[in-house]
């Protein structure tokens, strides 16, 4: 089955009426695993150095993610959106009882019970695309962690109970890797996300640098602008190269993948200094060429 959010969503969404309980369990790993090869953007989904039996599980989990944000962007209205996730809540909520109707759900609830996933995290991941309805701007870095803890953290929470190896330390480098990738693609794409109105810049830190939503609107990246990107990106590196002691923690199994994470984060870190900061005029993003010396330094370890 290919992804196409808006025809999936009139048969498997709230108000379809079709019987959806029908679904084998092998078809719903299929929906999920289109989903996950279908998207790619700073980094693959699942690489191919993951555990073939950690790979179906990821790709349950990811499509769990890739669904929930659809519901938040692509509905006509926050009102529809809002009711949307709700349900989506609700199904994740049947997943945990065996009562499953959705493709994603079905397949995710047998990776969870495989797993012993934690249902905390599928929860926080909801929360965060509720915020993203009623909040689109952030008045502190503290704030802005606090949505970065929801929206992006769960997922390398998952990988490391999928690893076994979620230790308490483990998560909590997991967590400044995950915010790390969450807070560089807030930095990548401050133009896109301007055009739908959300600003994830900490108000407190354009004031800082001087810098104005009206500045910002004209699409020019100024040299206020430019030491304020400055500061950010720092902020982020420091959070991504958590990712070389995470990754001489976890077992070998997922040690590549979680190395490629976080440089492809470092990566992107480097692509905008490149374009000195100028992000509000040009788009950086990883190519297929960086894949290379992306997975060089992956298997040596390197980080700089």
């Amino acid at each position: 089955m290919e992804y196409d959010f808006r025809q999936i969503l009139k048969t498997w969404g709230p108000d379809a009426t079709v019987q959806p309980s029908t679904i084998p369990l092998a078809d719903a790993r299929q929906f999920t695993k289109s989903i996950a090869l279908g998207h790619y953007e700073n980094f693959p989904v699942v690489s191919f150095f993951l555990p073939r039996h950690l790979r179906q599980p990821f790709y349950d989990i990811y499509a769990f993610c890739r669904w929930s944000d659809d519901l938040g962007d692509e509905l006509p209205s926050t009102e529809e959106s809002l009711r949307h996730l709700k349900w989506w809540r609700e199904e994740f909520e049947r997943s945990l009882t065996g009562d499953a109707c959705h493709p994603i759900t079905i397949a995710l609830a047998e990776a969870i019970q495989q797993f012993s996933l934690p249902a905390e995290p599928f929860h926080d991941l909801i929360s965060a695309f509720e915020r993203d309805q009623i909040q689109n701007r952030y008045e502190t870095y503290t704030d802005l962690l606090s949505y970065c803890q929801q929206s992006a953290n769960p997922v390398g929470r998952l990988l490391l109970h999928l690893a076994e190896s979620a230790t308490p330390s483990n998560l909590q480098l997991s967590d400044d890797v995950c915010t790390g990738l969450q807070l560089i693609n807030f930095w990548q794409d401050v133009s896109r996300d301007l055009e739908i109105d959300r600003i994830y810049l900490p108000e407190e830190d354009l004031q800082h640098y001087g810098v104005t939503e009206a500045d910002l609107q004209k699409k020019v990246s100024t040299n206020n602008f430019q030491q304020l990107l400055a500061f950010e990106v720092n902020r982020a590196e420091q959070l991504l190269m958590s990712g070389r002691e995470l990754s001489r923690n976890v077992p070998h199994s997922i040690r590549l993948d979680i190395r490629l994470f976080a440089l492809g984060g470092l990566a992107i870190c480097k692509k905008i200094r490149r374009i000195d900061y100028r992000v509000l005029e040009i788009r950086p993003k990883l190519s297929k060429w960086d894949a290379p010396g992306l997975l060089t330094k992956a298997f040596l370890g390197k980080f700089k």
